[in-house]
Formats: C-alpha cells, sequence, structure tokens
C-alpha cells in the first residue's frame, strides 16, 4: 500500500472564506496509514497552478498549526496541502524519517492528480524536522520540483537538541558549566543508549542528492532551535558540492525558528493561539519571500544560487561525544557497587558500619541524581531545570552537595575501620569491596559530569 495514492472517501464540501476554497481529503501515506488534510487554493483560480506541501515540525503537528503559512502559498496562487501529522509509528521515543518521507511524498502525489494543479511544478515546505524530511523525500523522488525549508538544521537532531536545550538554559540564566553537562557528557549518555529518537541522522546525504532540485533555505534571524548561521553554511556547502546551481540562502528578519515574528527568538508576536501556545504571525516579507521564489520556479525562472549574510548566534554547537557502551555501563556499575552493602547486610550478619551505611545511600542517591537531572532536560524541556540559583539550577546544587556526601562518606568510612580494626578481616574487605571500589569510581565520573564544577 505504500507510495500508492489513494482517496478514501468524497471530498467535504468546498467553504469559501477570506478568498480563499479549502476542502478536506484524505490519502494513505507510509505503510498505508490514513492521513487527513486539507487543500487549499484561490477562488477563481484559473490554473494551472503550482502546488505545495506542508511538512510540520516535530510533534504531533496538526495541521492548524501551519493554517497561516498555508493561507499564503494559497493566496499566491500555490495550491497548498496541509496535513496532520501521523501519531502511528511516530513517538518521542521512536520516528522514522523515511516514513515520514514517504508521507510527504504521498502528499505531492495527492496534489499532482488534483485538476487546476501542474503535476510537474509541486514542492515540499518543510519546517524544523521537516527541513529534514523534505529533502529528503526529494532526494528520493523525481516528483519533487522545488524545496523549501525554514528552519532546517545542517547538523543530526541530537547535535541540534543539545545546542537547542543550552542556548534556552543560557537564556534562563543557567551558566556554562551545567551547560556543557548537557551538551557532553549527557548528550553522550542519551545517544548511547538509543532514548533520542533517530538521534545520529545524518542530513548531507540527502542534501547532495538535490542535483537540480531548486531550493530556498530559510532561518530566522532569532532562531534559538537550530543554530541558524551553521546550519546555513552546512546546506550552502552541502548544495555547492551537489552542483545545484539553484539554491538560495536567506535569513527572515525579525523571525524566530518558524518564521513568525518575535523580539528575541523566545517570544511570540501576534498571531493565534492554539492549546495554550502563542504562534506569532508571520514575520514580515517572509510569506512574500517564500511565494516569490515558488512563482518564479513554477514560472522557468528558478533564481541562482545565493546566500545572504548570516546574523550572529549567541552559541556555537558543541561536537558531541561519540556513543560508547560505558556511557551507560559505568553507571550502573557505581549503582550495583553501592548497593552491594545494604544488600549485603540484609543477606548476613556482621557488623554495620554506620558511615558506610551513609556512604552507600548517599552514592545511590548521587549516581541517580547526577545522570537525572540533566537527563530530564532531554525529556521534559527546559523547564526541568527548575530555579536558578548562582548560575546553576537549584536541583543541580543538590547534586553536587550530594556528591560532596559521597566523599565525605567514605572518608569517614575510611576512618571508622581503621579505628575497629577491621581491615584485617577478609570476610570484612569482600563486603566493602564493591562499595570501596564504587566510591574510588565515583570521583572521576563525577568530574567527567561536571559535578564538582
Amino acid at each position: 500500500m505504500a507510495g500508492i495514492l489513494l482517496l478514501l472517501a468524497a471530498p467535504t464540501a468546498y467553504a469559501r472564506e477570506d478568498g480563499l476554497v479549502r476542502q478536506d481529503v484524505t490519502f494513505r501515506g507510509g505503510h498505508g496509514l490514513v492521513l487527513h488534510g486539507t487543500v487549499l487554493r484561490k477562488d477563481g483560480a484559473s490554473g494551472p497552478e503550482p502546488g505545495i506541501v506542508l511538512v510540520g515540525g516535530s510533534g504531533s503537528g496538526p495541521r492548524v498549526e501551519y493554517q497561516q503559512e498555508a493561507a499564503a502559498f494559497a493566496r499566491a496562487g500555490i495550491t497548498t496541502l496541509v496535513y496532520d501529522k501521523r501519531t502511528v509509528g511516530y513517538s518521542f521515543l521512536h520516528r522514522d524519517f523515511g516514513l515520514l518521507a514517504d508521507d510527504a511524498l504521498a502528499g505531492v502525489r495527492l496534489l499532482q492528480s488534483r485538476t487546476g494543479v501542474n503535476p510537474r511544478q509541486v514542492g515540499l515546505w518543510g519546517f524544523s524536522e521537516g527541513g529534514w524530511v523534505a529533502p529528503l523525500a526529494a532526494s528520493r523522488s523525481g516528483d519533487v520540483a522545488f524545496v523549501v525549508t525554514i528552519g532546517g538544521s545542517g547538523y543530526d537532531p541530537l547535535r541540534t537538541g543539545a545546542w537547542s536545550l543550552t542556548t534556552h538554559l543560557q537564556h534562563q540564566g543557567v551558566g556554562g558549566p551545567f551547560r556543557r553537562v548537557v551538551a557532553g557528557p549527557a548528550a553522550q549518555f542519551v545517544g548511547s543508549t538509543g532514548l533520542f529518537s533517530e538521534a545520529g541522522y545524518d542530513p548531507l546525504p540527502a542534501l547532495e542528492q538535490l542535483h537540480r532540485t531548486p531550493v530556498l533555505a530559510l532561518w530566522g534571524e532569532y532562531d534559538t532551535q537550530v543554530p541558524p548561521r551553521e546550519s546555513a553554511r552546512i546546506f550552502r556547502e552541502a548544495l555547492a558540492r551537489a552542483g545545484n546551481r539553484h539554491a538560495v540562502i536567506g535569513f527572515v528578519a525579525d523571525g524566530a525558528h518558524n518564521g513568525h515574528r518575535t523580539s528575541d527568538g523566545f517570544d511570540r508576536i501576534g498571531g493565534p493561539v492554539f492549546h495554550g501556545k502563542k504562534l506569532g504571525e508571520l514575520a514580515p516579507r517572509y510569506a512574500q519571500t517564500m511565494t516569490s521564489w515558488v512563482r518564479s520556479v513554477a514560472a522557468g525562472h528558478p533564481p541562482a544560487s545565493s546566500a545572504a549574510p548570516a546574523p550572529g548566534q549567541a552559541l556555537a554547537t558543541t561536537p558531541e561525544p561519540g556513543h560508547v557502551w560505558y556511557a551507560w555501563l559505568a553507571p550502573a556499575l557505581l549503582l550495583l557497587g553501592f548497593a552491594a552493602y545494604p544488600v549485603s547486610a540484609l543477606l548476613r550478619r556482621g557488623p554495620v558500619l554506620r558511615p558506610v551505611r551513609w556512604l552507600a545511600g548517599f552514592g545511590l542517591l548521587a549516581v541517580v541524581a547526577t545522570v537525572d537531572c540533566p537527563l530530564a532536560v532531554y525529556v521534559v524541556g527546559n523547564d526541568a531545570a527548575g530555579p536558578v540559583v548562582w548560575g546553576r539550577p537549584a536541583l543541580w546544587l543538590a547534586v553536587q552537595g550530594l556528591a560532596v556526601a559521597v566523599v565525605v562518606s567514605a572518608c569517614a568510612s575510611a576512618a571508622a575501620l581503621w579505628r575497629r580494626r577491621l581491615t584485617s578481616s577478609w570476610a570484612v574487605w569482600l563486603r566493602l569491596a564493591p562499595v570501596g571500589l564504587a566510591a574510588i569510581g565515583f570521583v572521576p565520573w563525577a568530574v567527567w559530569w561536571g559535578v564538582a564544577a
């Protein structure tokens, strides 16, 4: 069923408002999944018109989030399909850009089949995550006449996500040490454990296959979700290597990640509100830039390659550490070592030293908290950082306090063993060896995780 266009039901009645005609449609995307969308065109358009399929960003992506863009394209005489993103086979822990590309190509075929649309002039618009999906879809099919992206990243999702998180943490007043934890060891842990879906997806191969497909790649002047300056350079260089002579690189003045109006990238000005989230209105000239470019391409005059001067970028991205097995094995061994002492105390009789018991307890808490605190930023978002004290999240200060308690407890345990002359007993050594080794290993591990910073 995948890749075969099927209209599943008779379209709903046309609705005319604001000079546009809207028609609800259903079609089959990748793996035969039924997708729901809306086709918009200008009322009274004679055709044949170019067409464009809007590919949304990450998350559930209901079509209403992109109604402003859809209406802008339609008013410019470009028949537009905007559709609800799939929820089957797509989640925080699992997503497949290839499957999303199949959905986008199914949308292209739907527009190609419509009366009044020039089947040779149907392209893709991709926002954010769609900036990975749209070029991938275009690289797989000659049916895609052009590609427009807004807020597409030139890096893989993990490096991009780490940059976005650290940028927002900086905006919240979080200093460099904790930001380096998020972009360094926490990113390595997330990547090595597979908790970040499509973490290592490389956008370059798809871009380098766009030999003849005209591309308009835009970024908001104040993009805080993907690194605009670095991504623009990567897009420009990749498309140049492909021999693409119609790649235009540009920036949206006063534009946020989505090209909507903002004062600093973190707020949105005007526009509708969806589920409590202010979407912002389209930035000045954003829609005009896209629609005039598409009309030029459709008229057979694609603009020659060019690159606008890039705006400043507050932070540079951090190359993510390599994904290695010990990123998750090290904390697992530490937990086993600290847990061994209380478990052994339950299974056999013998002297129980209060300092060692405290060492085991503090050690378990410290290891879990060290990993969970920055990991929560990846799962929940920047709100997980909570209140900021002295340039650090308050929770991270608590983690650092636990690390100090581990070191103090280890010293107290060694002193207690010496005072009670228990160091000559092999039974005691066997019981204490795991927690002792865990305490020793905890110190360099905590330094790597930035707990000492």
